[in-house]
């Protein structure tokens, strides 16, 4: 596992007064993981906002006041990824749009961490873009990550042709080149999965239906890709391990209108419920001394989902409940410092709301807690 530096630049210290974003409200929901559990058991959150993003934190574990907002500048993010590693530290990616002086646009993918619960972030960090010139290198899409358990980080985007580009971090700490791993006509959102066994595999909706890649060991090159005639809409793939080295996938189903599960080497299985205005976000817990996947959309009328089945057991029923609370983009799903079920979304004022799981049995949301 690699260790965290013993003093990375400029997450050293606490978050300044100067910090704050009083005042400041969220332009959207991040994409990914933008709801995190550290080290010491207390859940952030983390949202774009103009100029940048906006971090608030529990005060204690568990809740339920929370510090913040504290804003962190980032002139020109045009899209935030929030991805976490098994060693607890929080990544941010985001793509980059900065105007020169003759009006040009230069575009490129950057990156940040965050060691430790309510601490700074390291400085942000160019990745560059993998397109050569500024007209190919502007088409690039926003970028997606997945962490592998020794702490290497992958981050995809769709390049300017429409195939899946890849950058990812050596064991040493340095930036590998970016990779091609061609493809053809894909979305803009990849999902990527990392397994507990060290490999990591990334599944896009397409033109032609999904297309999977994949590692063959933990640090191997990607296979593929491997294409299946499949409906999903693009922009609502998402993915998690449901079993030993085994990834289910799950998105809005083209033909269908609703959810639909599926793993290689078996058919899509529906879940029914609505259609989702995008990503799934997905979270596997125990409840009742089961085992359950749980899924949380938007709506197409902008109201917050959730849904909750037998993990990989899909075709005995999934179970969907229609929230009150409206919200921007999808919510998300953690476990906090209890494992206690929270769930977050981002209102149509741009401010964060969090509703715990009650005690007892099964699954039942407290009420919503404004940030």
């Amino acid at each position: 596992m690699r260790r965290r530096p013993a003093d990375p630049v400029g997450a050293a210290r606490a978050d300044r007064p100067t910090d704050t974003g009083r005042g400041r409200v969220a332009s959207g929901a991040a994409h990914g993981t933008w709801l995190t559990r550290g080290k010491d058991g207390r859940l952030s959150l983390y949202a774009p906002t103009e100029g940048g993003l906006l971090r608030w934190t529990e005060a204690v574990v568990g809740g339920p006041e929370w510090t913040g907002p504290y804003f962190v500048a980032v002139a020109g993010l045009t899209h935030l990824t929030v991805v976490q590693g098994t060693d607890t530290y929080v990544h941010f990616l985001g793509r980059r749009e900065r105007t020169g002086a003759d009006g040009s646009c230069d575009v490129d993918v950057v990156h940040a961490v965050q060691y430790q619960t309510g601490l700074a972030f390291t400085d942000w960090r160019s990745l560059g873009n993998p397109q050569r010139g500024r007209e190919q290198g502007a088409r690039l899409g926003p970028p997606v990550g997945a962490i592998a358990p020794d702490g290497t980080v992958h981050v995809f985007v769709r390049g300017a042709q429409g195939g899946l580009m890849l950058r990812r971090e050596a064991p040493n700490g340095k930036w590998r080149a970016w990779e091609d791993l061609r493809g053809a006509g894909v979305d803009v959102l990849p999902a990527p999965v990392a397994l507990a066994s060290g490999r990591i595999e990334v599944c896009v909706a397409a033109e032609t239906g999904v297309l999977v890649w994949r590692q063959l060991e933990p640090g191997g090159d990607f296979t593929g890709p491997r294409g299946f005639s499949l409906s999903p809409v693009p922009g609502t793939v998402a993915a998690l391990e449901t079993g030993p080295d085994r990834p289910t996938f799950l998105w809005a189903d083209a033909v269908s209108g609703g959810a639909a599960a599926w793993r290689a080497g078996g058919s899509p299985v529906a879940l029914s419920g609505s259609a989702s205005q995008g990503p799934y976000a997905t979270l596997r817990t125990s409840l009742d001394g089961h085992d359950w996947v749980l899924l949380a959309h938007r709506a197409p009328e902008g109201s917050a989902v959730l849904g909750l089945g037998a993990t990989e057991n899909e075709a005995n029923g999934f179970w969907w409940y229609v929230l009150a609370e409206a919200c921007q983009g999808a919510p998300v799903l953690a476990r906090d410092g209890h494992g206690r079920v929270v769930m977050a979304l981002i209102d149509p004022d741009g401010v964060p709301k969090v509703a715990r799981q009650e005690a007892g049995a099964g699954l039942s949301l407290a009420h919503w807690h404004r940030l």
